[in-house]
């Protein structure tokens, strides 16, 4: 990383070496309330779309999951009920708060032992090469300063027949939906945010952070030129949200 380089901060370019802390500034700040906003934003659509991932993932009992960004622990605990608490699962985010949001949940439901936290950078994830059986990310990757580097990372932790599997906003297919959800997005999610996280300005860059991101098949040749095969992508609801698959060649 040179001192020059920049990264997208929704619409703004911000010294890449800031955007680390100022995406865990964001989650700081809305950690408590990040599902229910996930909710309101999405009308609990965003179940449904993670429902799908893990339809797809199809994880097995005894396969060890690494949930990237996955600090509430949604993602965990579904990949848990799936494999009927025979799986491990690790999750990994920057943000500490919403690690802790994430362990609260989990002591809640009795599985706080069953799940690994750790707070860590998806660019430099603390784990052996060849480590973990399926490596998932949702709604996390368009945070990250690297793509590239989040994608070389995934490759390394990934067993060999190891799976991947990225859901995130994406890029609307059609035309008159893509009207309606610029629309939504940009004039209620902030005032969303306002009303019931305190903060409109971490909603209205998470909206923006959406629109910096690369499209559906330029994420694909990302991921494949990470190396990474059998690259994949199916559209959620008109292409408000895309999942990406492939597998450790």
């Amino acid at each position: 990383m040179t001192d020059r380089e920049t990264a997208s901060f929704g619409f703004r370019d911000i010294p890449a070496a800031e955007k680390a802390a100022r995406v865990q500034a964001v989650f700081a700040s809305v950690a408590g309330r990040y599902d229910l906003m996930n909710d309101l934003m999405s009308g609990g659509i965003h179940r449904l779309w993670k429902t799908a991932m893990l339809d797809w993932l199809a994880p097995r009992p005894g396969t060890h999951l690494l949930d990237v960004a996955g600090g509430t622990g949604d993602i965990a605990m579904r990949f848990l009920d799936r494999t009927g608490g025979e799986g491990r699962a690790t999750v990994c985010d920057l943000s500490p708060e919403m690690v802790a949001v994430g362990r609260d949940r989990a002591t809640d439901r009795g599985r706080l032992g069953e799940v690994a936290w750790v707070c860590g950078n998806g660019e430099a994830l603390p784990l052996a090469d060849r480590s973990v059986d399926a490596y998932t990310i949702a709604f996390g990757l368009r945070n990250t300063t690297h793509i590239d580097a989040v994608l070389a990372e995934a490759q390394r932790v990934l067993k060999p027949a190891g799976r991947f599997m990225c859901l995130e906003f994406s890029h609307v297919a059609v035309p008159l939906l893509g009207e309606i959800y610029e629309r939504y997005s940009f004039r209620v999610l902030p005032w969303l945010g306002k009303l019931v996280a305190g903060d409109a300005d971490s909603y209205r860059y998470l909206v923006e952070s959406i629109r910096r991101f690369p499209a559906q098949s330029e994420l694909a040749a990302m991921v494949e030129a990470a190396g990474l095969g059998q690259v994949s992508v199916r559209n959620l609801s008109g292409g408000i949200a895309a999942i990406h698959s492939a597998w450790r060649i």
